[in-house]
């Protein structure tokens, strides 16, 4: 399920942009290089941007305290359209996780999709999930993203950074 219209908030939202993916398999470095240019980015107290790389169970267990109400999970997301695209999607967390919950548990290398079945069996509820991403060139081994997915980290930051200003009721658009 894509959602491209939400209601800006009235008071301020936690946030938590979390960056996911693994920097050996080419463009499933996607998350990692967003983190890294969103680290210098101008955005408001409530906004934690975190680079998760391969630690899935670091994610569910940051998402365990409960004090975000929106997670911006941004990743490599194939979907069968041209290298580059990129996404904006609400996913439906509920088969998301039953997906993943007949799989084992592997602490370096979870898929979101585990991630969020972990964070259910732990009790965790993650309120509202956004995904950013990219529709990936290559996940083959290497290290440096294609030319296509590298192009479209600048259109990600800047998503990222819209639905940082409507979710948190910002009047401006931040600068990364």
């Amino acid at each position: 399920m894509t959602n491209e219209s939400w209601a800006a908030s009235e008071t301020p939202r936690r946030v938590l942009v979390a960056c996911v993916g693994n920097i050996f398999f080419c463009d499933d470095g996607f998350g990692v290089e967003v983190a890294r240019r969103l680290a210098g980015a101008d955005l408001p107290p409530q906004v934690k941007v975190e680079d998760f790389g391969i630690r899935g169970m670091h994610l569910a267990y940051e998402m365990l305290d409960g004090s975000y109400d929106i997670t911006v999970l941004v990743d490599a997301t194939p979907r069968g359209r041209e290298p580059g695209t990129v996404y904006l999607i609400e996913p439906d967390l509920a088969s998301l996780g039953e997906a993943a919950a007949t799989g084992g548990g592997d602490a370096h290398g979870m898929s979101p999709g585990a991630v969020f079945a972990m964070l259910g069996s732990l009790g965790g509820v993650p309120g509202r999930v956004l995904i950013v991403g990219c529709e990936p060139l290559s996940t083959d081994e290497g290290i440096g993203l294609s030319d296509v997915v590298a192009r479209s980290v600048d259109v990600a930051v800047s998503l990222i950074m819209d639905v940082v200003a409507r979710e948190c009721g910002a009047h401006s658009q931040a600068q990364p």
